[in-house]
This record gives C-alpha cells, sequence and structure tokens, in this order.
C-alpha cells in the first residue's frame, strides 16, 4: 500500500474515531484499515491514536500528524484538481462545516440542485456550532457568524443577518412580558456558551447612541447548539436571541413572540472562510460559490 492510501485511510480513522466507521466508509476490509495505521505507526515509531474498546482518540503525536498529513493530503489533491477545465466533470470530495439551522434550514434542502450541476462531487458537511480548526481538521471551508479574528483564515462576507429576541408564549404567560433593559433583570433566558472557553455569552443589545452593549443573565439552562438554544425557548425555559431569518413561521404562527424590539442586538455578519494559505481547487472553489449564492438568496430577513 503506498503512502498516501495509508494516509487517506489513518485521517478517515481519526475523523470517525472508529476504525470500524472508517472501513465502512472507504468500503474496505477492516484489517486492512488496521493494518494501514500500524505500518505508519511502526515507521514513524510513535502511537499515534490511543484504542479503547469504545473509541479511538488520537494522541499528541496522532493530532501532530493529523494536521500535517491533511495539509499534504489537501494540497495533492488541489494538484490534481488544477487541471480540471479541460472539459472533464469536477471531482472528489469537498469537506465544509455549517452551523446546524443553517445547514438544515438553507444548505442540505439546495444540495439536489448542486450535485446536479456536479454529480462527481462528494460532500462532506459537519453540521455543529462549535469552533473548528480547519487547517488542522482538514476542512476546505466553513460559515460562521460573527466578526473573524483569526488572521490565518480569509472570510468571504455574505449577508448581516438581523438579530431579535423572542420568547415562547407560555414563557411570557408565567413570568410576563419585559418591556424595558432594567425588566430583563426579573427574567431569565436560554444562554448559549462558548465551545471555546464554556462561558456562558452574554445578552447583547445596541443603545439608544448605537453603541453595542451586553449585559449577563440570569438562566436555569445553558446550551452549545442553535437548534437545543431554539428549542430551550419554544419549550418556555428562557429568552433568547436569534436572527429573524429562519423564525419566520414560528412568529407568524404564534410559537414565538419578539420582545424588546427596540433594544435588539446588533445585525450578526455570516462568513464563508477558508485557510489563508490554502489555494481553492476548482471543485471547492465552485462549491464556495455556489454556498454563497445559497446563502445571498437568504439575506433578506423573513
Amino acid at each position: 500500500m503506498d503512502q498516501f492510501k495509508a494516509m487517506q485511510i489513518f485521517r478517515a480513522v481519526a475523523d470517525c474515531k472508529s476504525f470500524t466507521q472508517a472501513a465502512e466508509q472507504l468500503d474496505l476490509p477492516k484489517p486492512t484499515v488496521t493494518n494501514a495505521v500500524q505500518a505508519i505507526e511502526q515507521q514513524l515509531g510513535v502511537r499515534l491514536l490511543q484504542r479503547t474498546t469504545r473509541k479511538v482518540s488520537l494522541t499528541v503525536e496522532g493530532a501532530q500528524y493529523l494536521e500535517r498529513c491533511s495539509a499534504l493530503l489537501n494540497d495533492l489533491d488541489n494538484l490534481n484538481g488544477l487541471f480540471a477545465g479541460d472539459g472533464r466533470l469536477l471531482s472528489g470530495a469537498v469537506r465544509v462545516d455549517l452551523p446546524e439551522r443553517l445547514a438544515h434550514l438553507y444548505v442540505i434542502p439546495a444540495l439536489p440542485e448542486f450535485f446536479q450541476r456536479h454529480p462527481q462531487i462528494q460532500v462532506r458537511l459537519g453540521s455543529n456550532d462549535r469552533f473548528v480548526d480547519l487547517v488542522g481538521e482538514g476542512i476546505d471551508c466553513a460559515v460562521r457568524g460573527g466578526t473573524l479574528r483569526d488572521s490565518t483564515l480569509v472570510a468571504r462576507r455574505i449577508a448581516a443577518m438581523e438579530q431579535i429576541n423572542v420568547a415562547a408564549p407560555a414563557y411570557l404567560a408565567r413570568h410576563g412580558r419585559p418591556r424595558t433593559l432594567d425588566d430583563l433583570r426579573q427574567h431569565t433566558a436560554v444562554n448559549f456558551f462558548s465551545s471555546q472557553s464554556g462561558r456562558d455569552l452574554d445578552w447583547e443589545y445596541v443603545d439608544a447612541d448605537g453603541v453595542a452593549r451586553t449585559q449577563p443573565m440570569r438562566s436555569q439552562v445553558s446550551v452549545s447548539g442553535t437548534e437545543a438554544y431554539l428549542a430551550a425557548c419554544l419549550a418556555g425555559l428562557g429568552l433568547i436571541q436569534m436572527p429573524r431569518r429562519g423564525l419566520g413561521t414560528l412568529l407568524a404562527t404564534g410559537q414565538l413572540e419578539e420582545i424588546l424590539p427596540a433594544w435588539r442586538p446588533a445585525p450578526l455578519p455570516l462568513n464563508i472562510i477558508y485557510a489563508h494559505n490554502r489555494h481553492l481547487s476548482p471543485r471547492v472553489r465552485v462549491f464556495v460559490d455556489w454556498l454563497a449564492s445559497v446563502l445571498e438568496q437568504q439575506s433578506v430577513s423573513e
């Protein structure tokens, strides 16, 4: 087995955290997958993976090796893709990570149209709200809201999403409707905690002078994903702040009600991001352009 094939197998095992799942994904016998990883470890003289009966995890050396081998595999893939402009169909995998709500509402429903244009491209789509290491995890592009602070990444601005404060009728029936910022002291929020720091994010609003402000909120439940965040609000567990986009039906049917319209959070920038030092292969570039067009079509608030 050649070195690049073994590296591809190792990356699949690291991604799946399972030899069995990696073998199924690659359509290879499990012994072939196990032997490939063992051969790399023997060649390097270090253990790359910790194996237990329940899971597989990276060692420190394994994480370092994954970062470097992912970069090499991506570079090779991109090199092969440079010459796909001769009339051949673009092919290969695009690894993308999306916020779960955007993925479920907009991107996944639109994927059939993308595959009609590019039937030989495969999309490996991660759907979560955690911070991802694009280079270390071998991800080609991601969509994230907020201001980009990592200088090693490039951000392609898609939209600025209007945000609103909302509550479920069940919550308002029990606790009343807040009408001023001072009223928030008597209310409970569903808090959203950072996947990086573990800290609950503060309530945000723009004051009368147009300055963005924050204040902490009491909470009985904190979550780290947008679907759980919305579900907790619908269950009457507290107030939340979310982009208006995607809430249109819930607001129209009365399942959610806007509160404190004079003190909304600032609009949330929406960006497609990718590594600064990574050349976008033709297949990644067409996917990024398509993804941008899908999200731009949804930029008008519902």
